[in-house]
């Protein structure tokens, strides 16, 4: 995963500061969450990017054709020829999601996933955006799930950084305390 992640990195920054410095990010996006969508799927993995029989070239056409029902500028078409010449096809997930990372952070906004052990109404998901929007500096977009362990509270999750409100997790961390 590591692997993927790093050689996925510097295509996506290259993508994203051309894309930044057009001003097409939204544009770029959805092209790329589109290719990414269609080089993750198994079928297109195992008799596309995965046959040896095809060229460079061939693949990138057959993805190409895949997505045919939305049509490509001619920029992401030289990029993804480019990513096609490098036999790096199947790294275009990561690649999409590098990019949405670099647009997020361009764009001071931020994905949160919220965790809790019950269902949240709008009004108790708009204080915690609320809350995370001062004390981040960013624009929140929420992600809600339900996990019925909890017991109450809730954790938030945003990229690497994990805040555990939870019952379950103070009960763990009070446990940690008492037997250390």
């Amino acid at each position: 995963m590591a692997e993927s992640s790093t050689v996925a990195r510097p295509y996506a920054k290259a993508a994203f500061e051309f894309a930044r410095d057009n001003k097409a990010l939204q544009a770029w996006s959805q092209s790329l969450s589109l290719v990414a969508q269609a080089a993750g799927d198994s079928d297109v993995r195992e008799r596309i990017l995965g046959n040896p029989r095809l060229t460079a070239d061939d693949k990138t056409r057959l993805l190409l054709e895949v997505c045919e029902d939305q049509p490509f500028d001619e920029s992401v078409g030289n990029f993804l020829h480019l990513v096609g010449e490098k036999g790096r096809l199947a790294a275009l997930p990561d690649i999409f999601d590098e990019f949405e990372a670099l647009r997020a952070q361009e764009e001071k906004r931020v994905d949160v996933t919220i965790v809790s052990a019950f269902e949240l109404d709008d009004a108790q998901q708009n204080v915690l955006a609320e809350a995370l929007k001062k004390r981040l500096n960013r624009e929140i977009s929420i992600t809600t799930q339900v996990d019925r362990e909890l017991l109450g509270g809730v954790i938030l999750r945003t990229g690497d950084t994990v805040i555990d409100g939870s019952v379950r997790g103070r009960l763990q961390r009070l446990r940690e305390a008492l037997t250390a």
